[in-house]
């Protein structure tokens, strides 16, 4: 990669966190098309927000804990989301879009990109209160907080877009998100994320 294309794909994935509709409208219109190493780079960013927020929510349990943790909420993160894509578009299609698959799976990696971000954003919220009171149902209490803010600015997020690309649909696809959060939430207890515990 010489370092114009690294600076071209810095400026990609800086559109993509800040404006992500302008980021989806032009790769749907073909004015843009994203390298490869771009579409990684959003994955790797949720990737990251998820392992290091998961990492917190076993800090009461050691380092192993902490590890596990870690990973179980980035995989039970991607499974929800792996599950619940090929849903969105045969719901969507069924439903008169006519987005492409390529330009619904940007909507989505545009949004666990953000969402990777604003998980990265709560970890001080997380480490602050499980430290300070680690009573588990408020950390319970915590985690479920910062979950549900989280969810709401996807939704937001995955909204926008989604209107950006079929105006006439507007926001209608974001009520998919629903199925991603049922699926996460049953695989976060399935995982024991929600256990937290002194070790």
């Amino acid at each position: 990669m010489t370092a114009v294309e690294l600076r071209a794909s810095l400026a990609h994935i800086h559109q993509a966190l800040h404006e992500p509709e302008e980021f989806a409208r032009r790769w749907q219109m073909g004015e843009q098309r994203y390298p490869w190493w771009v579409w990684i780079s959003l994955v790797l960013t949720a990737i990251v927000g998820t392992t290091t927020y998961g990492m917190t929510m076993g800090i009461l349990g050691g380092v192993e804990r902490i590890l596990l943790a870690g990973l179980s909420c980035t995989l039970a993160a991607g499974l929800a989301w792996g599950v619940s894509l090929p849903a969105l578009y045969i719901l969507n299609s069924m439903s008169g879009s006519r987005l492409s698959v390529s330009s619904t799976v940007l909507a989505a990696l545009v949004t666990t990109s953000w969402g990777g971000l604003a998980m990265i954003a709560s970890i001080p919220i997380n480490w602050f209160f499980t430290v300070a009171v680690p009573y588990a149902p408020f950390i319970l209490a915590v985690n479920l907080v910062v979950f549900a803010g989280v969810g709401v600015a996807m939704i937001d997020v995955f909204g926008r877009v989604m209107q950006k690309l079929e105006p006439v649909r507007g926001r209608l696809p974001a009520t998919w998100l629903i199925l991603v959060a049922v699926i996460g939430t049953e695989l976060f207890y399935f995982f024991g994320l929600f256990n937290f515990t002194l070790k």
